[in-house]
């Protein structure tokens, strides 16, 4: 083996184990903090982002939660079925797509979904915590570019494009007043409510 060969490989495995030893520890944090952010509402972190999914595409093959979720496709179908149960998404076909079954979200499924958006707490979660260092030193959090470019060339531009939609979704459907989210469409309800 030639020195070159040497290099790379030991430089492969330190980029690896510094990559699955930094995310483990970041995931164990976003972990703990997500399952205590949904517990009020009896939903695990599997179902929450389904709910999150079917929410941002309007209606969600199992395959485009499996991909996006990054989970098998089997525990997809099966929390999806449990959301299903308990009346929060629907099941169908598309009249251009009879192969896909897509989930939507019912009516009590998007309340649901935005009421655990409006209750977020972002002093609640670690990793916005140990975010603001740096936010104070450099104006703004962490961009994640060059995360974001390695899950683009592991999962793919259909991928990134989801995400990037997701978040100018989430930016275009919810509004910030005294430190908590608001739907936008919460904001309509009340003032059709208080229109006389």
């Amino acid at each position: 083996m030639d020195q070159q060969s040497v290099h790379s490989i030991k430089q492969s495995i330190m980029f690896n184990h510094k990559v699955a030893q930094l995310s483990k520890a970041l995931w164990k944090s976003i972990e703990k903090d997500w399952q205590s952010w949904i517990k009020p509402y009896d939903l695990n972190i599997n179902e929450h982002h389904i709910l999150w999914i079917a929410y941002q595409l309007e209606g969600a093959s199992i395959s485009d939660i499996a991909k996006f979720g990054v989970m098998h496709v089997s525990t997809a179908f099966n929390f999806s079925k449990k959301l299903e149960e308990r009346g929060l998404l629907t099941f169908s076909k598309r009249q251009t797509d009879k192969r896909n079954t897509y989930v939507y979200l019912t009516e009590e499924g998007e309340e649901l979904f935005i009421r655990t958006l409006e209750s977020y707490n972002p002093t609640t979660y670690g990793v916005y915590s140990g975010s603001l260092p740096i936010k104070e030193l450099y104006g703004k959090f962490p961009e994640f570019s060059e995360v974001m470019s390695i899950i683009k060339h592991i999962y793919g531009p259909d991928f990134m494009s989801i995400f990037e939609s997701s978040l100018s979704k989430l930016d275009s459907d919810f509004i910030e007043e005294g430190g908590k989210l608001i739907s936008t469409n919460s904001k309509l309800d009340e003032k059709e409510a208080h229109t006389p």
